[in-house]
């Protein structure tokens, strides 16, 4: 049975451009309105090519408060994972990565009733953070093989194995495809360009099944969701939060909404009046005049 663990992130929605901060630079998340990060998602969807492929078990972990939780309800209805943990204490809060990766060390150690997890998958980075630092230094924590950039994934189990593509830079050029193989465990960042890819019926049968069946669990989630604090993590307050955490925070810039200058009209296709007007739109637009 392969393991599968991903590491997710609840992120404020940039695109509303409402962030709220804290006095000492830390995110308000209360007043932030939160969603399943960009490339969590994308880390979701490899590890569901795992479930498709090669019938993987699936544990979804995320640091956060209790508010978190919409993030795992998100990921399971991306991964139909049949485990959910929400790391959640008030001293993980202002936590910088390396102390961020020191509780997902501890948390992905307790997946599946502390059974190895023989892959993890996390994004490429966080759209709250840019630093692309928790993946690497998690998978350092963890001891696991680490594989940043991935666009493509096969394992073989035979030999219990990971062949990876990922993107490289060398000598000066930054679009290099390296194909490297790994023994398993890996600990896996997936590169933003990542697809899954389904090429049999059955794997695509199997896909739309299993999508039926995450939607439906993510409908009681909490029936799969876990929740643990710093002492069922076994972790030393030192380590974690703002007392853990090198970096200082010298200054937070409020990123202001973005302009909009674009208008949205809807169409009814079965109207010919409504139409006509559209087609000769697009005629105009396409000749340039």
């Amino acid at each position: 049975m392969l393991n599968v663990g991903v590491i997710i992130k609840l992120e404020p929605d940039f695109s509303e451009g409402n962030v709220s901060y804290n006095s000492d630079g830390t995110l308000n998340r209360a007043e932030t309105k939160n969603i399943l990060g960009p490339h969590s998602a994308i880390a979701c969807n490899a590890a569901f090519y795992c479930k498709v492929k090669y019938e993987a078990r699936i544990s979804i972990g995320t640091m956060g408060p209790p508010i978190a939780e919409s993030a795992l309800k998100q990921a399971q209805v991306l991964t139909d994972a049949e485990e959910l943990n929400l790391y959640s204490d008030r001293l993980f809060a202002g936590a910088d990565t390396l102390a961020t990766a020191e509780v997902l060390k501890n948390g992905i150690g307790k997946m599946f009733g502390e059974n190895k997890i023989d892959i993890v998958f996390s994004g490429h980075r966080a759209s709250d953070g840019e630093t692309g630092q928790t993946g690497p230094q998690t998978a350092w924590k963890l001891g696991y093989t680490f594989l940043g950039n991935v666009i493509g994934f096969d394992i073989d189990l035979g030999r219990n194995v990971v062949i990876a593509k990922r993107l490289i830079s060398l000598q000066g050029m930054d679009i290099i495809i390296e194909e490297i193989e790994s023994s398993l465990p890996v600990f896996i960042t997936i590169d933003p360009s990542y697809r899954s890819i389904f090429n049999t019926v059955s794997q695509r049968l199997a896909a739309n099944k299993f999508r039926k069946e995450g939607t439906k669990r993510s409908e009681e989630y909490r029936q799969f969701l876990r929740v643990f604090d710093s002492k069922k993590l076994d972790l030393d307050p030192k380590r974690v939060g703002l007392p853990g955490s090198p970096t200082i925070v010298y200054r937070v810039e409020k990123i202001p909404r973005a302009k909009t200058n674009r208008k949205t009209e809807v169409i009814d296709p079965s109207n010919p009046n409504t139409l006509s007007p559209l087609i000769a739109k697009i005629i105009q637009i396409v000749r340039g005049e």
